[in-house]
């Protein structure tokens, strides 16, 4: 470790050490695009260790405020020419650990940290490398959630794809903005994929022998399974009505769907009646025209997707 060779840093415009690039559209058109990196990696940073500083002392932090500090506080470091900083979940931890509970804690460890590199340079230029490399390797393993291993049997597989996705991507590239921002979208693809493939029914009675499944969600290839257990051909009353008011049919797989369980009901000696498809469905719905009864809704004017 190499001690501090300027005790006190001064502002960079000040400073004739610092070569200033020209102030240009091109110039900021280079900067801005690792400035973001940047920043997102220390909003991420600070936000994930103020939520686990809070689960553990059970208190309530402002993240507003956390982000608007550190922002702050980044610019008036880049104005001295330092480099820029947030929490850090290893420091914190072992600040709580340590009995720190209060903002104090942290502007004493900084205070110290500054003793250290500025009066005490001499005796941490003999701390060996290795020493250090030591010591994060130790904040590494005593700050890594150890227990969770064992619960992922338990954690549902999309999750710890994403989990495994974002750590690796980060390891490999060296880019946790792009790994988080990766996660994200695929988090958000598969809950999209479980929320469009679940279908739902509320079933009522009309007239006491009319049993009405009225559906909730899209009817497309991927929801086609889910779509044939909600209905039960075999127990269901004499007459049975489907009510497409708050679904949509979107492909060619989901008419054979349709057409499969009118089949179904005719065997079973049942009347099928669906309602509020529009009349392209009716148009495609060619045996269970013939098998159920099919009404057309006029406000339903959306159109089937051919599929090539």
């Amino acid at each position: 470790v190499q001690p501090a060779k300027e005790p006190l840093p001064m502002l960079f415009f000040l400073d004739s050490r610092y070569v200033l690039a020209p102030f240009s559209w091109e110039t900021l058109l280079i900067i801005l695009p690792f400035s973001l990196i940047l920043a997102g990696v220390g909003l991420i940073e600070s936000l994930m260790t103020l939520t686990l500083i809070d689960e553990i002392t059970e208190t309530r932090g402002s993240g507003n405020r956390e982000c608007i500090g550190q922002g702050a506080a980044n610019i008036v470091c880049g104005l001295f020419g330092g480099m820029g900083g947030c929490a850090m979940i290893g420091q914190s931890l072992i600040n709580v650990n340590s009995g720190g509970r209060g903002r104090l804690s942290g502007v004493v460890g900084a205070v110290g940290l500054l003793v250290l590199v500025v009066l005490l340079k001499p005796v941490i230029s003999m701390v060996p490398m290795a020493a250090l490399v030591g010591v994060m390797f130790m904040v590494v393993i005593g700050t890594f959630e150890w227990s969770t291993l064992h619960t992922w049997n338990r954690v549902p597989k999309s999750d710890v794809l994403v989990m495994v996705l974002v750590a690796g991507y980060t390891v490999l590239f060296h880019n946790l903005a792009v790994a988080v921002l990766l996660g994200i979208i695929v988090q958000a693809l598969i809950f999209a994929w479980h929320h469009a493939t679940h279908m739902m029914a509320d079933i009522h009675f009309e007239d006491d022998d009319k049993k009405v499944y009225q559906l909730h969600g899209p009817l497309f290839f991927a929801s086609v399974s889910s779509f044939r257990e909600l209905l039960d051909p075999v127990n269901d009353p004499p007459i049975v009505a489907i009510d497409f008011y708050f679904s949509r049919v979107y492909d060619q797989s989901a008419i054979e769907a349709i057409n499969k369980i009118a089949e179904r009901y005719r065997q079973e000696g049942k009347c099928l009646h669906l309602r509020n498809l529009n009349a392209d469905c009716k148009r495609l719905i060619e045996r269970a025209g013939d098998l159920a009864e099919v009404d057309i809704s006029e406000d339903q004017h959306y159109h089937i997707t051919k599929m090539i």
